[in-house]
């Protein structure tokens, strides 16, 4: 057997530590090697290889289970195993197949411990190839030992300031990068360090690159103090999404552990994206607004995650997962202005995109300035919205969730808000003023907490009591626009506080949102032009869906209106229901049947400048499911008072024959205008993306026929009593956030 190194990780029931071990293990027990590989989409899980006599091999899945899942991520230094997949999920791996028919206890120090047919003896193929998800947690004190070159594994790395100037700021993007090994901070020795190392370490860190910095102030900071060098070098290509995934260099000759053969410790300048630039000892105070690229993430509860959308020809679409890896994410992440991703993220996982999708079997090297530039197939051919690709990107700490918590509430992710401020010389913590509070500002509470969406606000909390010294309220007049990345981002009132309710039991409280999408193909092909008399119109005319224009109008006379179809599906992680109770909803008898919300829609007709020149609008008369996707059953029917609401996965089609599925079009002229849908206009249910609640045709009328075409859900052209709503349309106060994973998308870029 050649020269091979050992991990061997051992629990320790007398100081309850975990801690890396010489092995004892009986003589005659193989010494292997792991390592994950393959097409990962995290840094912590992959294909199951084990290096053995000089060569690199495989673990069959035959009676694998998750404790031998547990063994193997143990053995690389991760607290517990998350799965396991069988059937070479991560790809076909090479050379032997040295385990089959693994069987642990969970207990063991290595996999070679374990139950198998013996070292080398198999009868199955790489097909088979067994892969595991290890948890984020690194073991503490966990201790690398090696001999040879292989991934590295430590506890944890690190960027610490050194310099006065960069430990004032928010983030820390310059310092020494140090790992954490046998439970104890270590310099890394820069005689190897090369930039693709510093790339890699600043992208794990939230930062899309790196740059010089001044090296002689930091040689005479090392040489005032010693330096406590790691023992190896480390190798990266520079494509890595974690440092996990670089090789080892070469040990380090350190004479009394103080010098590495005349270099330094190992400094990273890195620089922050353009919404992620520091200011000395302020941080970050302005809104998130994206980079403007042809790439975009929808669909993230926060930002720097989301459904990866691309802009081809003028219309945004989506990737279709095939070949979807860490390395083509990290890309995406990286032309956003982020670090590295930390997920690639397939099976529409952040919620169903609409429109075409783009992209397919993309293929990167990982220095790509864009996605748009990497290698993929222009056919879509099997592909669906189910397979839409997203990605989790790193971000940099910015310290928001140290300065907002949630007091009171039945479980952590609810409870009455409170923020911590500067008061007479020292940090005290105190409440939101309830005035105006409303979804959208539990939504940001929510992303700064990185709780998920907010489903409901709430303006008293009395039931929720905090601590009665953070009672006062210490932020009123809080106006978000939903882009804002912490609370202290949105408008408010600054010192000068404003609260005539008084004392501070205001929290925000949400659970996963619904998303509205309004399929804009069915808009298009089925709009037509209709004279209908006016007799036939009493029950609209009710409901104010006609112009004003049509109270003068005699019942023999018409209306001219301009009907359509809608299909409104619900692309969200919960189902949308109506805010009021079934027991408010209201009675029209014209119509025979209960409204739940006062208005659901609106139809306008806007001149190419966006002027509104004609309008409709349809009271929510009925919200149920009028079709699903496969597997999904029906929910709710508005038949004999039934529940009203639009399930997930489901849609609600208003035919083009349905009183109010128009725009009284009987004053307009003959010319040229954009069509508008608004769904859901007042926000008076939250929604993960009110952005894409919206959608815009092109309108032609002549006078005597009409055209609808270019018709596509979008941002541009909003009209601005929409975007003025954000800040007046509130309802509740108290947050109780979910912690799913799913869409919370982002909110309105315009103010």
């Amino acid at each position: 057997m050649g020269n091979v190194i050992f991990l061997i990780s051992a629990y320790s029931p007398i100081d309850n530590l975990f801690c890396l071990l010489a092995p004892e293990l009986p003589p005659d027990t193989p010494r292997i090697q792991l390592r994950l590989a393959g097409d990962k989409r995290k840094h912590n899980e992959g294909r199951v290889e084990v290096f053995y006599d000089g060569e690199w091999g495989t673990v069959c899945d035959d009676d694998f289970s998750i404790h031998s899942a547990q063994v193997v991520c143990r053995e690389l230094g991760y607290l517990e195993a998350v799965s396991w997949f069988p059937s070479s999920k991560y790809g076909k791996g090479e050379g032997r197949i040295w385990f089959d028919n693994v069987q642990c206890t969970g207990k063991e120090k290595t996999l070679a411990l374990c139950t198998s047919n013996g070292i080398g003896v198999s009868d199955c193929k790489h097909t088979e190839d067994v892969g595991v998800v290890c948890s984020d947690k690194r073991i503490p004190g966990f201790k690398f030992i090696n001999t040879m070159s292989l991934n590295i594994q430590v506890e944890d790395v690190r960027i610490r300031a050194i310099l006065s100037s960069y430990r004032k700021r928010i983030p820390v993007t310059e310092g020494y990068v140090e790992v954490k090994d046998g439970g104890k901070w270590k310099q890394i020795c820069d005689v190897e360090w090369t930039k693709h190392n510093s790339r890699v370490i600043c992208g794990m860190f939230g930062f899309p690159t790196e740059r010089k910095y001044n090296a002689r102030v930091y040689k005479m900071f090392a040489r005032r103090r010693k330096p406590s060098y790691w023992d190896y070098s480390v190798n990266c290509t520079g494509n890595e999404a974690h440092v996990s995934s670089c090789k080892l260099g070469h040990a380090v000759a350190a004479k009394a552990n103080s010098t590495c053969g005349g270099g330094t410790p190992v400094v990273v300048s890195c620089v922050p994206g353009r919404a992620f630039s520091p200011t000395p000892m302020t941080g970050f105070r302005k809104a998130f607004r994206q980079e403007q690229t042809l790439v975009r993430l929808r669909g993230g509860a926060i930002v720097g995650e989301g459904r990866v959308e691309v802009l081809k020809n003028g219309e945004w679409g989506t990737i279709c997962d095939d070949n979807w890896s860490l390395l083509s994410a990290t890309v995406v992440c990286r032309e956003l202005g982020f670090g590295s991703a930390k997920e690639a993220l397939s099976g529409g996982r952040l919620g169903q995109g609409m429109g075409p999708v783009h992209m397919n079997e993309i293929e990167c090297s990982g220095f790509e300035k864009s996605i748009t530039e990497c290698f993929f197939n222009k056919e879509s051919l099997g592909c669906s919205h189910e397979e839409d690709a997203a990605v989790r990107c790193n971000v940099p700490a910015m310290g928001f969730q140290e300065r907002l918590r949630l007091s009171g509430g039945r479980n952590p992710n609810e409870g009455r808000v409170e923020v911590l401020v500067e008061r007479n010389g020292s940090q005290a913590w105190g409440t939101v003023c309830s005035d105006g509070w409303g979804t959208i500002e539990a939504m940001v509470v929510c992303r700064q907490l990185d709780l998920g969406f907010a489903s409901n606000a709430f303006q008293e909390t009395w039931y929720w009591p905090g601590e009665v010294s953070a009672d006062p309220v210490v932020m009123s007049g809080v106006r978000c626009s939903g882009t804002e990345m912490s609370l202290s981002q949105c408008l408010h009132h600054g010192p000068h506080l404003t609260c005539p309710k008084g004392g501070g039991r205001n929290a925000a409280g949400v659970s996963s949102a619904p998303d509205l999408v309004l399929n804009p193909q069915i808009v298009e092909q089925t709009t037509y032009m209709e004279d209908r008399p006016m007799f036939m119109l009493q029950c609209a005319y009710e409901e104010n869906c006609l112009s004003t224009t049509s109270s003068e109008t005699p019942a023999s006379s018409h209306r001219r209106l301009l009907r359509f179809s809608s299909q409104i599906h619900n692309n969200g992680q919960s189902d949308f229901r109506p805010k009021a109770e079934r027991h408010s909803w209201v009675w029209h008898d014209c119509h025979s049947h209960y409204h739940s919300m006062e208005v659901f829609t609106h139809y306008d007709l806007l001149s190419l400048n966006g002027t509104k020149v004609a309008e409709g609008h349809k009271a929510s008369f009925c919200l149920e499911d009028t079709e699903c996707e496969e597997g999904i059953e029906k929910r709710y029917e508005c038949a004999n008072f039934g529940e009203q609401g639009i399930t997930v996965g489901c849609w609600d089609t208003y035919r083009h024959d349905i009183d109010c599925q128009w725009i009284d079009i009987t004053d307009i002229k003959p010319g040229d205008y954009i069509f508008q849908v608004v769904i859901n206009p007042n926000y008076e249910v939250p929604e993960s993306d009110y952005s894409n609640n919206f959608m815009k045709c092109r309108c032609r009328y002549d006078g005597h026929r009409i055209w609808m075409y270019s018709c596509h859900n979008g941002e541009a052209m909003v009209h601005q009593a929409l975007v003025e709503r954000l800040f007046y349309i509130r309802h509740s106060v108290l947050l109780h956030c979910s912690t799913t994973l799913l869409e919370l998308k982002d909110r309105f870029t315009h103010k």
